[in-house]
């Protein structure tokens, strides 16, 4: 029998899932083209989702459910809360997309994208090894699909092909690795993983072992260096409006699943995985703010910035442990926290734009697509802009912030080899400067390569991407609020 402090620690998922099986029979039964109905149902449905989250992250408590496999705390619901919103804007971004070019026919898009989202939220509630991969294979599966739903498009079919065959393999490494933990512990629970460990009395190769393989599975995920091999891929050769669902929501899961593993999990070997992820951090620093120079293509150049972007929250998670002391943990964890959150925010307007430009027989996708934008739409070319600035790093977009604040989390800890990581980080940020600003450039300084033709959007979508482009001049004004409630999540997830 199945308690009531259960129930309430996956509320959020049960209505989700409800909620995607009527969408889905609705789907079934409507023979309008344009899937007015499952639209509807999905947005009403995400927007009542990310309220109930909203509201269990206001209250603030930990609830564990299901004898300890699934828990609902501060931390999770915040990053169920915003990949829900990310998701809804994702979906009204993307519907005039999907619809031009037939992605509507079937009916599966708006049940995989919510399939997606509760393989994300599975993930962000694991507080066991099972739920946590059942979590991860429910968000790759959906998201592998996706990848693939343009049938007839050769390049998406290519992405789908590259994005399986290396998840798959990211998969077997979590699974390897977890076995390893769990032949080492004798549990799959994260508390007594974690209890194991401090103990001493495991078998320390063993856990290595797993820890390497757990940590390789975590930076497959997050996308960095040397295990980005399918970002750009994927990245370009996905529909845009699919790019941008990876690139969103998938991104703050990636984050539940390291502080989940890493952090509640195995904190006692931060001393190793820790130098792990500063060797990620650097090579993803270095090779993706490098390679996104020579970029032509704008999907492929934010597909490498997004890789060298996730260097910058790893540094925000190896920051935490110093020398055995945890006094900075909540500072670095919250510091990652803000920083993933803030770059889906800007993401998800970059994209916003891309996918707005985007017309029938037309992607938009090259760089020089938008050569002359501030004469045909001073407001989308400024959307851009500030969204290009943001990921810059000026000051005082919301970027700016998020950058400042990982710094800040490197530099307080006083020691030399951080210090440098935050040096090196910064050198790294003037590189990436070219290729974001040169996007700029293009918009306001080329000369546009045809004739110019207005740009007509739905009014819901030039109201959100407005929206999108306010927040994140805001957030960076009045970084304030966000930045407490990443601390308050955080604090609360390491004292329970």
């Amino acid at each position: 029998m199945i308690d009531t402090f259960s129930l309430i620690a996956v509320y959020p998922e049960i209505v989700l899932l409800i909620m995607t099986c009527v969408i889905a029979l609705v789907d079934l039964l409507d023979n309008d083209g344009r899937r007015t109905a499952a639209y509807i149902l999905s947005t009403v449905t995400l927007f009542l989702v990310a309220v109930l989250t909203y509201r269990y992250a206001c209250v603030g408590n930990t609830v564990y459910g299901f004898g300890g496999m699934a828990v609902s705390d501060p931390m999770g619901n915040w990053l169920k809360c915003f990949a829900t919103l990310a998701t809804l804007v994702m979906l009204v971004y993307g519907r005039s997309y999907a619809l031009e070019r037939g992605m509507l026919r079937g009916g599966e898009w708006y049940v995989l994208n919510l399939l997606a989202l509760l393989g994300t939220f599975v993930m962000i509630s694991g507080s066991n090894f099972l739920v946590l991969y059942l979590g991860l294979e429910l968000l790759t599966l959906a998201s592998y699909a996706l990848v693939a739903l343009r049938r007839d498009h050769a390049l998406a079919l290519e992405a789908a092909m590259k994005y399986f065959v290396l998840g798959a393999i990211a998969s077997g490494f979590l699974l390897y690795g977890l076995s390893m933990i769990y032949g080492a512990t004798g549990t799959l629970d994260l508390a007594a993983v974690a209890k194991a460990v401090g103990s001493g009395q495991v078998n320390r190769q063993v856990l290595t072992l797993g820890l390497v393989f757990v940590v390789a599975a975590v930076a497959f995920k997050f996308g960095v260096a040397p295990f980005h091999m399918w970002v750009p891929d994927v990245y370009h050769g996905a529909p845009t409006a699919v790019t941008l669902m990876i690139g969103a929501a998938p991104k703050l899961a990636a984050f539940a699943l390291a502080v989940r593993l890493l952090v509640e999990g195995l904190l006692p070997l931060a001393a190793d995985w820790q130098q792990m992820l500063a060797l990620l951090a650097i090579a993803s620093l270095l090779l993706g703010n490098l390679a996104a120079i020579a970029q032509t293509n704008l999907k492929r150049m934010l597909a490498y910035s997004t890789i060298a972007q996730m260097g910058f929250v790893l540094l925000g998670l190896l920051c935490g442990v110093v020398e055995g002391n945890s006094f900075y943990a909540s500072n670095a964890y919250s510091s990652a926290m803000f920083y993933v959150v803030t770059y889906v925010l800007t993401t998800l307007a970059s994209f916003g734009v891309i996918l707005l430009l985007a017309r029938e027989g037309c992607e938009s996708e090259e760089i020089t697509d938008f050569a002359g934008l501030n004469q045909r739409s001073p407001l989308i070319a400024g959307i851009m802009a500030v969204c290009m600035f943001s990921l810059t790093g000026i000051p005082p977009l919301v970027g700016f912030q998020a950058k400042l604040s990982v710094l800040q989390a490197l530099v307080n800890t006083g020691q030399p080899l951080l210090i440098g990581l935050a040096v090196f980080a910064v050198l790294m940020s003037l590189v990436g400067a070219f290729y974001y600003l040169r996007v700029v450039k293009v918009m306001y300084f080329d000369a546009p390569v045809e004739q110019i033709q207005p740009i007509t959007a739905p009014l819901e979508v030039r109201a959100v991407l407005s929206l999108n482009g306010l927040a994140v001049l805001l957030l960076g004004i009045l970084p304030g609020a966000l930045l407490t409630l990443c601390a308050d999540a955080i604090r609360k997830m390491l004292t329970t």
